[in-house]
């Protein structure tokens, strides 16, 4: 990561933990109200192809003992209804500001990866995560909606498996190093407010 990149991610981090500070305790409060703890998701995630971290966000599904691989068709009985709320509009995703101030995580850059993907997909991986991951990023924008679409025709946790490594995997891959060898402040920005803008369209 560029010394530019992670002031960007520094300064609109602790400007965002300002502005929505309010709304983050609102939340936290709400999700308490409404389904009770844990209020928050902690998952791990890679950093780089060795280097793993804890990703937060808020809860939005039920809790189980075992929760391994992407959430496909599968996992879609355990979406509470709030938890689609969040959802919807990525609200779940407002914890991330902790683990982009920690360094975790860029803005911008790859959905950061679970280690059996990265250990299924050394080489890919070792491309992709060159660059930072991201809360948003090209594959997000461009794919994360075919990409719900897809996995959630599949029956089972094997289905999901297998539609996600043969399709999406490769995909979002493609996508991730075109954003990497292109990437530069100004296309930062414009990929922050493409997120924006199709949160907006959403409604």
């Amino acid at each position: 990561m560029t010394w530019r990149k992670r002031i960007f991610d520094l300064f609109f981090a602790s400007l965002l933990v300002v502005i929505l500070g309010p709304v983050i305790v609102f939340l936290v409060a709400y999700i308490w109200i409404k389904q009770g703890r844990p209020l928050f998701y902690v998952a791990e995630r890679m950093k780089t192809p060795d280097e793993p971290f804890n990703l937060l966000k808020f809860r939005t599904m039920t809790v189980v003992e075992e929760d391994r691989g992407v959430s496909g068709a599968d996992k879609a009985g355990r979406v509470t209804p709030l938890g689609a709320r969040l959802r919807a509009k990525r609200l779940d995703e407002f914890p991330q500001l902790w683990n982009i101030l920690r360094g975790d995580l860029s803005f911008v850059g790859p959905r950061p990866p679970l280690r059996e993907y990265v250990e299924r997909f050394p080489d890919v991986y070792a491309e992709v995560l060159k660059s930072r991951p991201g809360v948003t990023g090209l594959a997000t924008i461009r794919f994360h909606k075919h990409e719900d679409r897809l996995l959630s025709r599949c029956a089972d946790a094997q289905e999901t498996d297998d539609v996600y490594c043969r399709v999406c995997v490769p995909r979002k891959a493609r996508l991730d190093l075109i954003y990497q060898r292109n990437q530069s402040t100004c296309y930062d920005f414009d990929l922050v407010f493409q997120t924006i803008g199709n949160l907006f369209r959403r409604r």
